[in-house]
């Protein structure tokens, strides 16, 4: 797992092999960052990176130099990890918590200009992720909120729903909110 673009661009992060996760591909995630590199101005962006696991998304966005990430997981080694990898490398704008992310967006205050999710693909929850966040109104006007989803699994039936990107077995599917 590396960083693959701003200024800790090529740094490889080695999380610990116990960790309940899938991280997202490095293939994908560049992917990603080319998609979102032509949608957003990642500079001092307030985001929100849910079910954080080993923090790839939110180390990624904070080399970017975004204003804030919050990084959710509801498990105390992967947010550990996160706490610690970013101590180290001196991103102060990453804050991780231990939170079940569903809980989290019932109770979440604040809004974000880019939200991640990268759940488990098996959550039953999945297909209900984005109306969750939409209703809690956690995405600003003009946000934008990416879902990574199984790519046999369709996630269009939202109206902020704008496209899906396939990579392999994952895909991503975008929505924005235009309100």
């Amino acid at each position: 797992m590396r960083i693959i673009g701003g200024r800790l661009g090529g740094l490889r992060l080695n999380p610990p092999t116990n960790l309940p996760v899938r991280p997202t591909t490095d293939i994908a995630k560049e992917a990603l960052f080319n998609i979102l590199q032509n949608k957003l101005d990642f500079d001092g962006l307030a985001c929100l990176d849910l079910f954080a696991g080993t923090g790839n998304i939110s180390f990624e966005l904070a080399s970017r130099d975004v204003g804030h990430v919050d990084a959710i997981d509801l498990h105390f080694k992967c947010v550990q990890y996160i706490i610690d990898t970013a101590e180290k490398m001196k991103l102060e704008q990453i804050k991780a918590r231990k939170s079940d992310v569903f809980k989290f967006i019932a109770s979440c205050k604040h809004t974000y200009d880019f939200i991640f999710a990268d759940p488990p693909y098996d959550i039953p929850k999945l297909p209900q992720l984005p109306k969750l966040i939409f209703d809690q109104q956690l995405l600003r006007n003009g946000g934008l909120l990416v879902v990574e989803h199984p790519s046999t699994r369709q996630m269009e039936d939202h109206p902020n729903f704008i496209e899906t990107r396939k990579y392999g077995y994952s895909s991503f599917s975008f929505y924005t909110n235009t309100i």
